[in-house]
């Protein structure tokens, strides 16, 4: 049994990383600043040991590899006596290539937006089908509860071992010494690009540098593969531009996949103006029924029926901390989303907007991401919010006037630097009947259950 020492194990990523080592027969083990649950719970329950911190005494645990999250820099003292002792180490997707993916058919689903969502439903619609995928996905899928693990057996085909791997395909970066996109390393035969746009301001100058990533993860797709790309967004039009080697089918335009709505629990599939099925479900929005187009496709491409794979997302329950309602109080609903960007942002109030109508909209965002904290969007903020009928910002966690980025929205728009005042506030504004939407890609400090209580 081969020994891997994970070295920021508690990342999402990570973490799956460790689920999947495990499950294919390694030993694992692992080490990272911020050893807590929910995260350290789920790896301990796995048998996985977990180590605070990352002391250089733990390269006497004598692992076969190391494999090094993207948090880990120079200067980190464990990290520092690998390489002074000159002991193996990889990225977390190089060996996520090596021991999983390079004989899969790989699954990818990229995009600034949505692919923790789409990654969701193309890992159920697979499921459903009866296929048994592997997945490593930034979330856990409810129809799963485990964000990864490797392929099973099929239910057409026990004797056997599925060939099929969806992965959420991140453009970050893979490591201190690798700071090509993580995606590049996954070589799928399937991808969906679902939307482009800047983000990352930490690692990325321009959208041009995304951009110039993304073709490569295109350059790695195979003339035999498929992508499936939104043919609404105008960025990945252009970087298509730069080079295709692929067929490429399009979703949300009329020569390609689009969805009719019907009323806000169901809507038709067409492809070509053709209708190949209908989705009865809960969810809510536009972006939302864009994914659904595309993890459609890309099951069609695997040789799903459209049909299928619309009855399969008629039953699909979506991911954590996606508008997931957390509960009610005195009438108020509570819901959590993990909406950071502005057009992320945006969306997700107005697909709570038509489903509330003119209900009161108490939208509650902590800028908490590099990107925000940094200030990259902070023109944009407002306009995202404008949806809203009350704007609460908590601005503890970045430097730049959120005060003034938010002065188009007026009265409307309150802003805390002190987070235990502004859930007084919240308190004794909400009324029955609102809605209370939460968004950030952290913790929160535990406001969702803070309300509730």
């Amino acid at each position: 049994m081969k020994h891997i020492h994970i070295v920021g194990i508690c990342g999402t990523f990570m973490g799956g990383i460790a689920a999947i080592a495990k499950e294919a027969g390694f030993k694992v083990t692992g080490c990272d600043a911020n050893v807590y649950p929910p995260m350290s719970t789920q790896l301990e329950n796995m048998g996985i040991q977990l180590i605070q911190g990352f002391d250089a005494k733990q390269t006497e645990l004598k692992p076969d590899l190391f494999v090094i999250g993207n948090v880990v820099t120079r200067g980190n003292p464990l990290m520092e006596e690998i390489l002074n002792q000159g002991l193996a180490y990889t990225s977390g997707p190089q060996w996520l290539f090596e021991n999983v993916l390079k004989n899969l058919w790989v699954l990818a689903v990229a995009g600034t937006h949505g692919k923790t969502t789409t990654a969701s439903m193309l890992a159920w619609v697979l499921e459903y089908a009866g296929l048994a995928p592997g997945f490593l996905i930034g979330g856990i899928p409810q129809n799963f509860s485990v964000s990864a693990r490797m392929p099973q057996r099929p239910v057409q085909d026990n004797n056997s071992i599925s060939p099929f791997f969806v992965i959420e395909a991140d453009e970050y970066d893979t490591a201190f010494f690798d700071k090509r996109s993580k995606f590049v390393h996954y070589h799928p035969r399937t991808a969906i690009l679902n939307n482009l746009e800047f983000d990352h301001a930490d690692i990325f100058p321009d959208l041009a540098a995304i951009q110039t990533q993304f073709h490569h993860l295109i350059r790695t797709i195979p003339e035999q593969g498929l992508i499936i790309s939104n043919g609404s967004e105008q960025n990945l039009t252009d970087t298509l531009a730069k080079g295709v080697w692929t067929a490429v089918e399009q979703f949300g335009v009329k020569n390609g996949w689009q969805a009719k709505l019907l009323d806000n629990d169901a809507f038709e599939v067409y492809l070509d103006s053709c209708l190949v099925g209908t989705v009865h479900w809960s969810l809510l929005g536009e972006h939302n029924r864009n994914n659904a187009l595309a993890a459609i496709a890309a099951a069609r491409h695997i040789g799903i029926e459209p049909t299928l794979a619309c009855e399969a997302l008629s039953v699909f329950k979506n991911v954590k901390r996606r508008m997931e309602i957390k509960g009610q109080v005195n009438g108020a609903t509570i819901y959590d989303d993990f909406a950071h960007h502005p057009t992320a942002i945006a969306t997700t109030i107005a697909g709570l907007r038509a489903k509330v109508g003119q209900q009161k909209i108490i939208a509650v965002l902590e800028p908490r991401s590099n990107t925000m904290k940094l200030g990259s969007m902070k023109d944009a903020l407002a306009s995202s919010l404008q949806e809203a009928d009350q704007v609460i910002c908590y601005a503890g966690a970045v430097d730049w006037n959120v005060v003034d980025a938010l002065l188009p929205l007026q009265e409307k728009a309150t802003v805390f630097q002190d987070f235990d005042e502004m859930l007084i506030y919240i308190k004794t504004i909400m009324n029955q009947n609102d809605h209370v939407l939460i968004m950030s890609n952290g913790g929160f400090q535990g406001i969702h259950d803070k309300l509730l209580k």
